[in-house]
């Protein structure tokens, strides 16, 4: 008997426990966000609470927007680095002549001759090599994209309708403002 009666006394928790667990939304007003202190009182707040939803979800759009900008303007940037010889040393001066891809330009030393140099532009497409000048805005940009995003994750499971719908809308229009430059078109360089 005692068997029975732990067996069905498990169940009937296991049982409590599923239907308490179940994700369903819900369309109240008073779904606390972030923390217990931030939960709308009225429909205004309410309203307030989805508008500042809208608009993170819109700075999230936007951060990755300006973090595939600047990746851009990094790449190029690494791209565009010029290679200029030194009078006296040699060790670039023998790639410098037979390489195909160098351009002659001249250039003006601080005694303001002009003299005819070579300039090479790198035309490498592995990764961009580490640069504290680009790596740390890079890792600082994510950061902020992460925890924005994650922001953005909490008030979406807090299964309210109302937040729901407040992220996807400001999602929607993130992407409608800046999406173009998110999405580079590739061309073969």
């Amino acid at each position: 008997m005692d068997g029975m009666d732990m067996g069905s006394s498990t169940s009937s928790s296991s049982h409590s426990m599923s239907t308490s667990m179940t994700m369903t939304f819900k369309n109240t007003h008073d779904t606390p966000l972030f923390s217990n202190t931030w939960t709308p009182s009225s429909s205004g707040a309410f309203a307030g609470t989805c508008i500042f939803l809208i608009v993170l979800a819109i700075i999230d759009r936007c951060l990755i927007a300006f973090k595939a900008v600047m990746e851009q303007h990094w790449l190029a940037t690494h791209l565009n680095r010029r290679y200029v010889t030194v009078a006296g040393k040699n060790t670039e001066s023998g790639n410098l002549d037979t390489d195909p891809d160098a351009k002659l330009a001249s250039l003006i030393t601080a005694q303001g001759v002009e003299e005819s140099v070579k300039v090479v532009h790198n035309l490498s497409r592995g990764p961009i090599p580490w640069r504290f000048s680009v790596d740390l805005p890079r890792a600082l940009l994510f950061l902020c994209i992460a925890g924005v995003s994650y922001l953005l994750m909490l008030a979406v499971m807090t299964m309210n309708v109302g937040y729901f719908c407040s992220v996807l809308g400001g999602a929607f229009l993130g992407e409608l403002a800046v999406g173009r430059f998110i999405h580079w078109p590739e061309h073969g360089h």
